[in-house]
């Protein structure tokens, strides 16, 4: 059974079950492998998804997102200036120069993994290089900082940090987006806790062995405004700029944080 901390709704796994989520981020993992090795110019993000719900129920899992809250696809694919929950389309096929971030998450005798890549299409501009650079290197400072005995806010601290330190390298104001962030997961794909990307350290619920966490940074080459399009789910820059996500599912152990989202071996 799982433990529920203090009667907040906060998964405590066992060692055992933490084992069973990092097979199921392995998954994960070896699905957005296979759908960064398709993601070339010509490729629509509809060939895409198709591929990534065939990798994942060729395991005998289910894809999390498939007919979440409605979601009708497999992965979330954001092109460009799309941020985050972006809808795979037949018609949206990705160019030379394009950046495109995968989120896919997969539920494997009930234990969920989630994660997500940038994916370079073709030659892609420096400044998109640095972009991503920045957020993966945001993504592994969070992790860093995931450590049992600190609290909540640490990560996300360590997340800004790690961004505002990228600017001031690279001469670019990135913009770190507020309304979305990390999450609790384990026996539900999203639950408590909230884990915002920005903040003052020493805050919130301590860091507990058993915790698992998506650590999930997002970030924009200009103005962090964000806006949700018509279609009720793709969150695109207000401004027009460029953005970037990077996720991977973590566990707090006692060793200090494992990611449970790498491939197998």
């Amino acid at each position: 059974m799982v433990a529920r901390w203090r009667g907040r709704d906060i998964e405590l796994k066992s060692p055992a079950e933490l084992e069973a989520m990092r097979a199921a981020g392995a998954l994960v993992a070896r699905t957005l492998v296979a759908v960064t090795e398709l993601a070339k110019p010509g490729v629509s993000t509809a060939e895409l998804d198709a591929l990534a719900e065939q990798t994942i129920r060729a395991a005998g899992a289910v894809p999390s997102f498939l007919g979440y809250h409605g979601f009708p696809a497999s992965i979330c694919s954001s092109v460009n200036e799309q941020i985050v929950h972006g809808i795979p389309s037949p018609t949206q096929v990705l160019a030379d120069g394009d950046i495109v971030s995968v989120d896919c998450g997969a539920v494997l005798e009930g234990w969920h993994g989630d994660a997500a890549v940038t994916i370079h299409v073709g030659a892609v501009s420096p400044a998109d290089l640095a972009l991503s650079a920045a957020c993966e290197a945001a993504l592994h400072a969070g992790i860093a900082a995931a450590a049992p005995g600190g609290r909540l806010s640490d990560i996300s601290h360590a997340v800004q940090v790690a961004c505002e330190q990228a600017a001031e390298r690279d001469g670019v104001a990135y913009g770190i987006v507020e309304e979305y962030g990390g999450h609790g997961i384990g026996t539900s794909m999203h639950m408590d806790p909230f884990l915002p990307n920005h903040g003052a350290p020493g805050q919130g619920p301590r860091l507990r062995p058993g915790m698992a966490l998506a650590v999930e940074p997002m970030l924009t080459a200009g103005d962090p405004e964000t806006l949700e399009l018509a279609d009720g789910w793709t969150v695109v820059t207000a401004d027009g700029a460029r953005a970037v996500h990077w996720e991977h599912t973590v566990a707090i152990t006692e060793d200090g944080p494992q990611i449970l989202t790498l491939p197998a071996g």
